[in-house]
């Protein structure tokens, strides 16, 4: 006697709710954008992590950010992540609107980067109390080449991915 076994379907990324996507690429977003912050500050200035993580804390708290010990570090790490899951749900939530974000994952990485480098430099950071620097077009395209690369590239290639499935 046979019995009847129903062969299951594999999981294709269209069973993966959007939530989860945005959590593991905002993770992966996030992740490479910090480790390519702390990199560049070593490289350049010879600056630790723990100093760039306190940086990015006193945009809420101010300069008492960098007299605090691990905790503004801490601070600085989740108002990161806050950010880079920020700007990786707003693009999962434009991306099937922008049907020119379809054709090219690479062009798509750097519009996106422009786009967040303008984003932070003339909305978000004149909310904080990071005091305005001076703009050097050097240092401003070193920052939006780690953001496309950091944040652009994955952002677009998960999206097509998961759009497409």
């Amino acid at each position: 006697m046979t019995t009847f076994q129903p062969v299951s379907q594999p999981r294709s990324h269209t069973t993966k709710p959007l939530l989860t996507t945005i959590a593991w690429v905002g993770l992966l977003a996030g992740s490479l954008d910090i480790l390519s912050a702390f990199v560049q500050a070593w490289l350049v200035r010879g600056t630790s992590p723990v100093i760039v993580l306190k940086y990015v804390a006193s945009g809420a708290v101010g300069k008492a950010a960098f007299a605090g010990g691990w905790l503004m570090a801490l601070l600085g790490l989740l108002f990161h992540f806050i950010i880079a899951y920020s700007f990786t749900a707003l693009f999962f939530m434009i991306y099937p609107s922008i049907k020119f974000f379809h054709k090219s994952i690479a062009l798509t990485a750097i519009i996106y980067g422009i786009f967040i480098y303008i984003a932070m430099d003339l909305v978000v950071l004149r909310f904080t109390k990071v005091p305005p620097g001076a703009f050097h077009l050097d240092k401003a395209l070193i920052a939006t080449a780690i953001l496309i690369v950091a944040i652009g590239l994955p952002v677009a290639y998960f999206a097509r991915k998961f759009y497409r499935d």
